[in-house]
């Protein structure tokens, strides 16, 4: 795999196509789960396991299954993985295990998973869709986790589980506040993408015209050059 191809599905699952901040997708464990950094931390990871597992196996599997009931063999491949990642928090993590409930479950119907499933792994090599899994996880990690982070020094006073201090927003660490700290995200998040954007075309578009600049001077340069070797 070319480096060019690296850097474009890196930007494009933590950048370009966040999950969270720019697709909106997977809102229900972001506005439910991030009352607490550790557990929006738990569900990122998990998350990760999932979509790196579940994209390669449909990548391998891509010109096999047939088209007609590619969706319900995704459905099976993404319920396996969040079987075994759900037996493993149980086993080895009770605490988290408890903190995320029913959110574990809910992975198998994660738009996100399901949608690079679709849209990208079932269409693109291995190693590839494993790249796409593991960015586009890693860009809903950091969404969530950040979320995570404010809401519970906030709403808690509390970061990772340690108390700081013993002022708190209460509001926070209610639905309400869920909403709010979203919407602020999304908001920040996409004034610094659009700023970053019209930044990169600007320099792109005078490159262009001292291009075309260049190009323009150059039959007059040469012409000046024959006139100097005539004389």
């Amino acid at each position: 795999m070319k480096l060019k191809r690296f850097k474009e599905i890196a930007l494009d699952g933590t950048v370009r196509q966040n999950p969270t901040l720019r697709l909106v997708l997977g809102t229900c464990p972001t506005l439910a789960i991030t009352t607490a950094a550790l557990d929006s931390l738990g569900m990122g990871l998990a998350v990760i396991f999932v979509l790196v597992c579940s994209n390669v196996i449909i990548s391998l599997l891509r010109n096999i299954i047939p088209d007609k009931v590619r969706i319900p063999c995704f459905i099976v491949i993404i319920a396996t993985f969040v079987t075994l990642v759900t037996m493993f928090m149980e086993a080895f993590l009770p605490d988290l295990y408890e903190s995320l409930g029913m959110f574990l479950a809910l992975i198998v119907v994660n738009c996100i998973i399901l949608g690079r499933a679709e849209g990208f792994a079932s269409h693109n090599p291995v190693g590839e869709s494993a790249l796409d899994g593991l960015f586009m996880g890693v860009g809903f990690t950091l969404a969530i986790t950040l979320m995570g982070v404010v809401r519970e020094v906030l709403g808690k006073g509390m970061l990772f589980g340690y108390q700081l201090w013993n002022f708190k927003i209460g509001f926070f660490a209610n639905p309400a506040g869920a909403f709010l700290t979203y919407a602020l995200f999304i908001a920040l998040f996409n004034v610094c993408y659009n700023a970053v954007e019209r930044k990169a075309k600007r320099k792109a578009a005078r490159k262009t015209t001292v291009q075309d600049e260049v190009a323009e001077d150059a039959p007059a340069v040469e012409v000046a050059n024959a006139a100097k070797e005539a004389k």
